[in-house]
């Protein structure tokens, strides 16, 4: 009797424990989840995490807040996530440039490529080329034509070098043979001003950077550097109307710490996906001049690997270096 009765605690005990892991295992999201942004509150990335992050925990169930770590070229934000364990609870949101620009640019960088892994692409937004009233050119044709009369004579701005707006115009200015002269500055907040001002003649910007001197007629927009026409301008040409193939639109998406569960990494890109296609979010993206992506894992990673090839040829072409 004794014998049977151990018997059955010893089979009842196996049971008890082998359940246990099952039980433990919740079902994702079981917690909190942080997206971790590598830029100050304000910039394209934070707001597109703050718009898509309140939609996302309202269809979670679980809070989703966002942490500006902003710093050292991204390492910041990219070493609290491979700090954090890989369970779908720490995730990035930032632009390409993190990991196609930045590991080509800076030799002295903490992280490289590899070292997060693409979840979803949630948003583009593309890049103006705008110029000063004065500038007699009213199209974009007319624009690289009269450059092209004048090499070295017309300047252009950037809110930095290295940044997505200095390696577009590098990038036009190689594939269309033009010659013009770099103004470096800090940031839009710079750059746009001195544009208003007549300081330099011609800039990229972001379309909600340059609706004042659009509203006040003092400049004007000749092209963007996304591969098709934007809704925020649709009289605009792209500049693939004139170079085939040319695509070097702002991409802001999700990425995880390697090793995180590709389920969860699944979940994560079919939630966002369902997100940024809602009427709600697109209008408040239209706001900020973001227009909807909503692609997975997959082609995301094939748009940053296409975009990282271009922008080394361009660095590399241009000599670009970081001070």
């Amino acid at each position: 009797m004794f014998l049977q009765m151990r018997a059955v605690l010893l089979v009842s005990l196996t049971l008890a424990f082998a359940y246990l892991p099952a039980r433990a295992q919740s079902p994702y999201p079981s917690q909190g989840i942080k997206l971790v942004v590598p830029y100050a509150p304000g910039g394209l990335p934070d707001t597109v995490a703050r718009i898509v992050g309140a939609r996302l925990q309202e269809r979670l169930g679980q809070s989703v807040v966002v942490e500006n770590r902003p710093g050292a070229a991204g390492s910041a934000a990219v070493n609290t996530i491979l700090g954090a364990p890989a369970d779908g609870y720490t995730l990035l949101v930032t632009d390409g440039s993190t990991v196609t620009i930045n590991p080509v640019l800076f030799k002295t960088l903490s992280y490289s490529a590899k070292d997060v892994v693409p979840v979803a692409l949630l948003a583009r937004a593309p890049l103006f080329l705008a110029a000063h009233e004065k500038l007699p050119v009213a199209t974009l044709k007319e624009f690289i034509d009269y450059v092209k009369a004048r090499p070295g004579e017309i300047n252009y701005g950037s809110s930095g070098v290295g940044s997505a707006h200095h390696l577009t115009m590098e990038a036009m200015k190689s594939a269309l043979q033009l010659s013009m002269s770099h103004i470096p500055y800090r940031g839009t907040g710079q750059s746009v001003p001195a544009l208003l001002g007549g300081h330099v003649s011609v800039l990229f910007s972001a379309y909600p950077s340059l609706v004042a001197g659009l509203d006040n007629k003092s400049i004007k927009l000749l092209a963007t550097n996304g591969a098709k026409r934007s809704p925020e301008a649709p009289d605009v040409p792209p500049l693939a109307d004139v170079i085939p193939g040319f695509d070097l639109a702002t991409m802001v998406g999700v990425f995880a710490r390697p090793g995180t569960p590709s389920a969860i990494i699944e979940k994560i890109a079919a939630e966002t996906a369902v997100i940024v296609a809602m009427p709600e979010t697109q209008k408040q993206f239209a706001v900020a001049g973001i227009e909807p992506a909503g692609e997975g894992s997959d082609a995301f990673a094939k748009a940053l690997a296409a975009e990282a090839t271009h922008v080394a040829k361009i660095i590399q072409d241009a000599d670009i270096k970081v001070q």
